[in-house]
């Protein structure tokens, strides 16, 4: 490794000047009252209902580009309005 060469240091967007999205998509993802799997966006005009974990896990994960901390597994129960 060269001591030379420094790899650059990671900064927020919204502290580089950079715009960043006003609203970033997250999903929740947890069971109904019913023991449905359900996953519901933050914003919540996105979601569905799943068959399994995994499947709403994959589903909220593909929504957000794999983006770290967009997919927050709840423990509490969640509800899909439509």
């Amino acid at each position: 490794m060269n001591p030379e060469r420094t790899m650059p240091s990671l900064v927020p967007a919204a502290v580089s000047g950079t715009p960043a999205a006003a609203d970033p998509i997250r999903f929740i993802v947890g069971q109904d009252r019913r023991g449905h799997w359900v996953a519901v966006a933050s914003h919540g005009r996105a979601g569905g209902l799943f068959r399994s974990r995994e499947a709403a896990i994959g589903f909220a994960v593909g929504e957000t580009g794999h983006r770290p901390d967009a997919v927050r597994l709840s423990g509490e129960r969640v509800e899909l309005r439509l």
